[in-house]
Order: structure tokens, then C-alpha cells, then sequence
């Protein structure tokens, strides 16, 4: 299963009724839920089942935290004075490239379209967080090494 497209089923669970969500696509297994605590993402699962061979086969199940849609209006309800610069995916945001160095932006640095503003981390991966737009830093909406999802407002642009 493509990048995308989990994150377009995870957006599509997030915006239904449904509270629970499981797939399995040959030995590659996803498990939404809503409601889930934090701790649960960084645990996961790993399960064992038998490859055709007889021997373990290893299959990961992942556990996304996908917010209530009522937890997301509410957070988008506050009124904004500039441009929200959103998260892309679920993972962990580093203000910076590494712990002894400064944010990449603090409120009042001025940044322009393409600029990197942080880091989310995402199954090992890291994934540069870039303005959208041209603008000053009004606000950073989250700390560092905090968990984020996708969708949440991380920066605000003016």
C-alpha cells in the first residue's frame, strides 16, 4: 500500500462514524482506531503468523491515533489571524536538526515560501515541514517532541 493512500484511508476513517478500522493486504496489516492514547503509537505490534515455508513470518500491525472529528473542529474553531501551516502525517515534531541546535523558526523570524520550519518524524523517517507561505512566524502551535497528527495545525503564518 502507497504512502498516500494511507494516509487518505486514515483521513477517510477520521471523518466517519466508524471507531475501528482494520485491514490486511498480504503480510501488510493496519489497525485504526479512535481515541487511541499516545503511548499506544510508539508501542506497536508485532505479530507472528506461518509463511508458506512453515517458518514465522513476521507481520507488523500499526496503531494510528486518529482524533474524534468533534476534538478537530474544536481546534480549528479558534479564530486565526494568518495562514495555518498543517502537518502532513502522524509522527513526532522537532523544532530542530538536532537536540543542541537552535529551532529552525521562533515567533517574529520571518520565512518564505518552501523554508523549513521543522521536522517530523515518521517510522524512522524524517520529513522536513516546509512553509507554505511567504510571512512571519505569528505562533508555533506545538513544543518539541511532541506527537502530532495529521492535519494539526503546527504554525501560523502571517
Amino acid at each position: 500500500m502507497e504512502f498516500k493512500e494511507i494516509i487518505q484511508l486514515i483521513q477517510t476513517v477520521s471523518d466517519s462514524n466508524v471507531n475501528n478500522f482494520k485491514m490486511k493486504d498480504g503480510d501488510f496489516k493496519i489497525n485504526i482506531s479512535k481515541d487511541v492514547h499516545v503511548s499506544d503509537v510508539r508501542k506497536g505490534t508485532v505479530q507472528y503468523g506461518i509463511n508458506e515455508g512453515g517458518l514465522p513470518a513476521p507481520q507488523i500491525a500499526v496503531n494510528v491515533p486518529v482524533p474524534r472529528q468533534e476534538t478537530m473542529a474544536a481546534a480549528t474553531k479558534q479564530p486565526v489571524d494568518g495562514n495555518i501551516v498543517k502537518c502532513p502525517l502522524v509522527g513526532t515534531f522537532y523544532a530542530s536538526p538536532s537536540p543542541e541546535d537552535a529551532p529552525y523558526v521562533a515567533v517574529g523570524d520571518t520565512v518564505k515560501k518552501g523554508q523549513v520550519l521543522g521536522i517530523v518524524e515518521a517510522m524512522k523517517l524524517m520529513n522536513d515541514i516546509e512553509s507554505e507561505f511567504d510571512g512571519t512566524v505569528v505562533e508555533v502551535l506545538v513544543n518539541n517532541e511532541e506527537v502530532v497528527e495529521y492535519g494539526q495545525p503546527l504554525f501560523v503564518i502571517k
